[in-house]
């Protein structure tokens, strides 16, 4: 199978079933060097899925996913010696302290740098003294992130990663990953919180009952996206019968409100027949692309 000699990771037409059900469907997609890419979908959309498929903890029905040209299931080690895992949910080991979990874990991965531990030891507040058992779940996400990031691995694998941590916490995992992207390393992050995807990412990958749907960066997902248009107008209204892509549109009293997709040529040629006194045009949040494919709200503990 063909491997582009630039790409840190890729999914060659993964398909996994469990079963009868189809949790991934001929997934494809590639990520280069130093990309950010963020991959969204609501419960069993298959998120959790690829990345244990990447990860070579579930081989997949066909298709095959590779790290650095090195096939997950068959090539494990090699693969996980070029990347760092962040869990949604992380078990800690209950006897030993928050140190201890980091020494483990650091010494399984095949070492790091003490200065660049004690760094995110601080940046996220951790306290190493305590015993694994007594930690909350924010906590134990602390032990999951510093680990991962201490090594300084080339490709960082994250699901849910700031899960339990409070709102400054997650301010300050935006900056770490602005970071690795500025140092060349590479991320996929899955997540349903669509704010902090869309902050970080160069690219977003929207799957969908194991389909990947979508695949891009912010703006040319936004281009399939409607665009809400407000205008306020003297006397009579625009006439917006010959304007392609519009739609809800309404008007009363000197305001007009409608949606548009694609360009706004045409509609903006058309306003301007009447005499408008205010025109905003607001480009559609991710929350909003999200619900042009789901209509549904993401809640707060889908995986």
């Amino acid at each position: 199978m063909a491997h582009h000699a630039s790409s840190v990771l890729e999914f060659d037409r993964v398909t996994k079933r469990f079963g009868q059900t189809v949790a991934l469907d001929d997934l494809s997609m590639t990520l280069q060097q130093g990309e950010v890419v963020g991959l969204l979908g609501s419960n069993g959309a298959g998120k959790t899925t690829a990345l244990r498929v990447l990860l070579g903890l579930i081989k997949p029905t066909s298709g095959q996913a590779t790290v650095y040209g090195y096939d997950s299931w068959r090539d494990p080690v090699a693969v996980h010696r070029r990347l760092a895992y962040v869990p949604s949910e992380f078990n800690v080991w209950p006897n030993l302290t928050g140190g201890q979990i980091l020494d483990l874990l650091g010494a399984i991965y095949g070492g790091y740098d003490e200065e660049i531990r004690q760094h995110y030891t601080e940046r996220f507040v951790f306290d190493p003294n305590k015993k694994g058992r007594t930690y909350s779940k924010g906590n134990r996400q602390k032990i999951a992130l510093i680990a991962a990031l201490m090594t300084r691995a080339d490709l960082l694998v994250m699901d849910e990663p700031t899960s339990g941590l409070d709102p400054i916490l997650e301010q300050e995992f935006q900056s770490v990953l602005r970071e690795a992207k500025a140092r060349g390393q590479t991320v996929l992050l899955s997540s349903h919180v669509l704010s902090e995807v869309e902050t970080a990412c160069d690219r977003v990958a929207i799957l969908r009952n194991g389909r990947l749907v979508e695949y891009g960066t912010l703006k040319e997902l936004r281009h399939l996206s409607a665009r809400t248009v407000e205008a306020m107008y003297r006397g009579t209204p625009p006439v917006l019968d010959q304007v392609p892509g519009i739609e809800d549109i309404e008007i009363e009293d000197g305001l007009l409100r409608l949606q548009v997709t694609g360009s706004t040529d045409l509609l903006i040629k058309a306003l301007a027949t009447s005499e408008i006194t205010s025109l905003q045009v607001r480009e559609p949040t991710l929350e909003e692309l999200f619900h042009s494919y789901y209509g549904e709200e993401p809640t707060r503990d889908q995986r």
